[in-house]
């Protein structure tokens, strides 16, 4: 794919056709990651850097736009100068800049645009714009060669999504929640049984050592790749109401509810696997990470599917998988007057 320099009209060709090597220095910082990382050909991590705000926000008991936004300008241009420093090589090295321009909160996301354009503009190369959800489903390219078509689930805090990826960039969305994220589920949930933000990995932690049929939690019955998890949420409301005044089985509430999503989960797969004729999948998001989900989905593979899921360090948000997003994916916003969006437009 051809792109054009922000500055000048040179044009340089991009992605696996170009004839090149390739590399793209792409930063994230949609939420509470500032994050910048080069990467070669789209698959060759030669530099990844995150500065997470995690301890920032963990008295709060969640993200504060207005306070990540301000950590982000913070520390920007730490991130780029330590990308350049792992990786040896110099701006004018770089084939092009990218950045994440939606979904994610505005404030936050507006830092690292403004940062790769900026970029572009001094070392007068290309600038493409990402999809963050394109981008975590390309995390599964990284240090592999795995290549579409397959079925791809994603689950992250505030997207669930059972996704057809034909090509590098064709992706139909087949199903995806039609209230709460599996990720947002499980933090409501921790907040219930008094799991301190982040509450989704503590969750998983505890379920780990308690009794995943010790409680029946209803599975709601949506469309054919839908999902819902309000009313889950619910039913743990209303369990742990249940015990006033007694000691709450904390393990086995965790255990229960992350046996239900998971279960959900993967049944709705299979289904999509099954109907679509494919027999590769991947998984990409933040809870991508989870134990159990992850651990259902390469069972798959005792029926017959090849799975893939990337490393832990880019299931959460990161800037080698918008680089390599950037490198595959022809779907992008490379002008320069593109504006950020909180959410995927229809």
């Amino acid at each position: 794919m051809e792109k054009v320099s922000l500055f000048s009209d040179n044009k340089v060709l991009i992605g696996p056709d170009s004839g090149f090597d390739n590399y793209i220095m792409a930063l994230e910082s949609s939420c509470d990651e500032t994050a910048c990382a080069i990467v070669k050909n789209g698959r060759e991590v030669v530099a990844n850097v995150v500065a997470s705000q995690i301890k920032t926000h963990e008295k709060f008991g969640g993200v504060i736009p207005e306070i990540a936004a301000r950590e982000h300008l913070d520390a920007v241009n730490v991130v780029v100068e330590e990308a350049f420093s792992q990786s040896g090589l110099k701006g004018k090295d770089i084939t092009a800049f990218a950045s994440t321009v939606g979904p994610g909160l505005v404030g936050c996301l507006l830092v690292g645009l403004n940062a790769a354009k900026t970029l572009s503009l001094v070392y007068d190369k290309p600038f493409i714009g990402v999809n963050h959800l394109n981008a975590h489903l390309c995390a599964n390219y990284l240090d592999t060669d795995i290549k579409p078509p397959f079925m791809a689930l994603l689950v992250s805090g505030g997207h669930t999504q059972i996704i057809d990826v034909e090509s590098y960039s064709k992706q139909t969305i087949l199903g995806e929640t039609i209230d709460d994220a599996v990720g947002e589920a499980y933090d409501k949930v921790a907040r219930l049984i008094g799991l301190p933000y982040p509450g989704g990995p503590k969750l998983d932690k505890l379920a780990q050592v308690g009794n995943p049929k010790a409680f029946e939690l209803p599975i709601s019955k949506v469309g054919d790749y839908d999902f819902s998890f309000s009313g889950l949420k619910t039913a743990v409301l209303r369990l742990v109401k249940s015990f006033d005044g007694k000691e709450l089985p904390t393990e086995d509430i965790c255990a229960s509810f992350q046996e239900c999503v998971s279960k959900t989960l993967v049944k709705k797969l299979r289904k999509a696997l099954q109907e679509k004729g494919y027999k590769q999948v991947v998984i990409a998001g933040g809870v991508a990470a989870n134990s159990e989900i992850r651990k259902k989905v390469f069972d798959l593979e005792k029926e017959g599917y090849k799975v893939n899921a990337p490393a832990m360090k880019y299931c959460t948000d990161n800037a080698a998988m918008v680089a390599s997003c950037a490198y595959f994916n022809t779907n992008t916003f490379d002008d320069i007057d593109v504006e950020v969006f909180s959410r995927v437009k229809g």
